[in-house]
């Protein structure tokens, strides 16, 4: 009965939010006088009414009384919503049946670059394809003054980050690198997850935006990554590898080539 109430609450997220999401004009003459609900239809009430339209084998009798018994405030749904629609989303380790060889080729196969951008591009794709991304963006304007739905996503952050620094781990030791000096596996995380969620909002907000290349099968997301370890990632028998911060500078204040001695 729990899961027949958040199916049916994903499904109004999906209806409201997107993909795909159904715009209703407030004004009929007017077709951009759209109503932009918030959380408004997420309420007990409707998601009740949405319960009877559940598909097979989940139950078909909404009751508001039912969800109370469940949920005492709509925080706690919400909450239980993110949990259930973000988390597995996030990682690809998830997913292993449809990324498991883009990762591994990234850990230990020849081209490990072709691959990161296969892999950053399955992860946009799926990011922006999912409603529960939508959500979570909605969710994080009402996190401020909600401590429920707040810790709910700092929830997912917290369970996510060993997954990935598991990846990370792989990568870097079987290609025999490490992480710049003062650089750590989560700060990684932190920014990689943050230019992933950044470039996915960019991509719904303007879509002529250059942030996804279906043609190519690539996006912005994987010349990120690509960037991230250019700056940040050095060889592990470096001895003498440079804080990021000291590398920049090197760069900046190198002395430009003399034009005169190209010849020479």
């Amino acid at each position: 009965m729990t899961a027949a109430y958040l199916a049916a609450a994903m499904r109004l997220v999906e209806r409201h939010l997107g993909p795909g999401a159904t715009r209703i004009p407030d004004d009929p003459g007017d077709p951009d006088s759209i109503d932009r609900p918030l959380l408004s239809f997420l309420s007990q009430r409707a998601v009740a009414r949405e319960v009877d339209r559940n598909p097979s084998p989940f139950p078909r009798a909404g009751r508001i009384s039912t969800m109370r018994e469940r949920w005492e405030h709509q925080s706690y749904f919400i909450a239980d919503m993110l949990r259930f629609g973000l988390l597995a989303s996030h990682y690809p380790a998830q997913h292993q049946d449809e990324v498991a060889d883009a990762e591994d080729e990234v850990i230990r196969g020849p081209d490990p670059v072709r691959s990161l951008h296969r892999l950053c591009y399955w992860y946009m794709t799926r990011l922006l394809g999912t409603p529960a991304f939508r959500l979570e963006l909605v969710a994080v304007a009402a996190a401020e003054g909600d401590p429920v739905i707040r810790e709910a996503i700092f929830e997912r952050h917290r369970e996510n980050r060993p997954l990935w620094r598991t990846f990370y781990d792989q990568v870097l030791g079987s290609r025999g690198l490490r992480l710049r000096p003062g650089i750590t596996p989560e700060d990684c995380g932190i920014i990689l997850s943050a230019l992933a969620d950044g470039l996915a909002m960019r991509a719904l907000g303007d879509s002529a935006a250059p942030v996804i290349d279906s043609a190519r099968r690539r996006c912005l997301f994987g010349t990120a990554a690509l960037m991230l370890a250019a700056g940040g990632v050095v060889r592990a028998d470096d001895g003498d590898a440079l804080p990021l911060e000291d590398a920049v500078r090197a760069i900046v204040n190198a002395t430009p080539a003399d034009p005169g001695r190209k010849g020479e």
